[in-house]
């Protein structure tokens, strides 16, 4: 039985370093046994179908081949269509009523607890904010993520130390769900 899946890869094809083409990660990724391989944007949401069902060995596969083959370390987090369905049916903001821009999932490669963003006067921030969810934390900025203080302190290395952590907009949240429900 094969399961559909999302990789999502951190941080690459921005501000022109670690190009990775989306036509080489396909190629890669069927290389590597997947099935119904296909990318959505060039900032690394690639779906696929495979057998295997271990998300953590799926993503330590990708992180090392494409390590191999770009001589560059790309992190990456591998999830389901139903935790994909599951973390956008979750969201605690009105997303039906906000621009895409304005909503964003931040996915982490395990749960973290509200303790760790206790340091974060929430108030100092308003109207930005952010709720945990299963390994996701949800940012409301309503001006975008580029104008985001509470997006910059959220970055920042002390408070992701032991994680990966990787962004969307919501837009593209939703069109994951979609492409992983399609490919199944």
């Amino acid at each position: 039985m094969t399961t559909t899946y999302a990789a999502l890869l951190r941080g690459i094809n921005v501000g022109g370093s670690r190009k990775l083409p989306m036509a080489d990660l396909r190629a890669l990724m069927t290389g590597l046994g997947h099935t119904a391989v296909a990318t959505h944007l060039q900032s690394g949401n690639a779906v696929f179908t495979t057998a295997r069902g271990d998300e953590d060995a799926l993503a330590e596969e990708l992180t090392g081949a494409i390590e191999e083959r770009f001589g560059f370390h790309v992190d990456v987090l591998v999830r389901d269509h139903a935790y994909l369905a599951a973390v956008r049916e979750a969201c605690p903001f009105p997303a039906d009523e906000l621009e895409g821009r304005q909503l964003h999932v931040t996915y982490l490669s395990r749960p973290v607890a509200a303790e760790r963003y206790a340091e974060i006067d929430a108030a100092a921030y308003r109207p930005e904010e952010f709720r945990l969810g299963d390994r996701v934390l949800y940012l409301y900025a309503p001006d975008g993520l580029g104008r985001s203080k509470l997006a910059e302190h959220l970055a920042k290395p002390r408070l992701n130390k032991g994680l990966i952590a990787t962004s969307r907009n919501w837009n593209t949240v939703v069109k994951l769900v979609e492409l992983t429900g399609d490919a199944g």
